[in-house]
């Protein structure tokens, strides 16, 4: 489904990823673990296009989109929901999701069943702009806008990074949904270690902008956690 061979990210003419490879199949879920500041959001940001450079090879089945531009890259099916969430605030609920209908392949622009099946409150905020949510049912949105255009690959940076703890529980749950009940590929930045370890099929950790462990979900240890997660 999406591979990465030698690849390599830049902020200017600084590597901020060095050297990364990985292979994750149709339907798995994928968690990028690490410290702050090794280049987790940067590796999200570079499947999207959204780095100065990337050398090496990206192909998402088959497809080589490392050179792509990123509207190209989303209609490829690439769905991203960046950390901070980044919905529009002066559109409304009902905007915000119809613009992730744009990047749809089949040109749809309604809002799909599947939205307010899984955030049901957001059917009653629809002509509420988004800057007026709380900050979980902001996340709520973004991952909506997101499935309004119909992903094969969902890319999820740090998503219950700063939310209420029930939210936090809902946002887990829709994610394992999505990948184990309607088979779409995740791939996720995740500071909860038990819950990475529950959910993943693979799972990397990143360590100064190289792969430094990787593994099947249930490798991953509390020897790993401590000696590359904690500060």
């Amino acid at each position: 489904m999406l591979e990465a061979k030698n690849l390599y990210s830049y902020y200017g003419k600084s590597p901020v990823l060095q050297d990364i490879s990985f292979l994750l199949e149709k339907g798995q879920l994928l968690t990028v673990l690490g410290r702050n500041g090794v280049g987790k959001t940067t590796l999200m940001r570079s499947f999207m296009g959204l780095t100065d450079r990337l050398d090496g090879s990206l192909t998402i089945e088959g497809t080589e989109i490392a050179r792509m531009r990123t509207p190209d890259r989303a209609m490829l099916g690439i769905g991203y929901i960046p950390q901070g969430r980044h919905i529009i605030p002066r559109l409304t609920v009902r905007e915000n999701i119809i613009m992730g209908t744009y990047a749809r392949r089949d040109g749809k622009r309604g809002m799909p069943d599947l939205v307010f099946e899984l955030f049901p409150i957001l059917r009653d905020f629809l002509d509420r702009r988004g800057g007026d949510l709380s900050g979980g049912q902001q996340q709520q949105l973004a991952i909506a806008r997101a499935l309004a255009m119909d992903p094969k690959i969902l890319i999820l940076d740090e998503p219950t990074e700063g939310i209420q703890p029930n939210i936090v529980k809902q946002i887990h749950d829709i994610i394992v949904r999505l990948n184990r009940e309607l088979g779409l590929t995740v791939i996720l930045v995740e500071q909860n270690v038990p819950f990475a370890r529950e959910v993943s099929d693979r799972f990397l950790v990143i360590d100064k902008g190289r792969v430094v462990i990787a593994g099947a979900g249930a490798d991953l240890t509390d020897d790993i956690a401590e000696r590359y997660l904690t500060f």
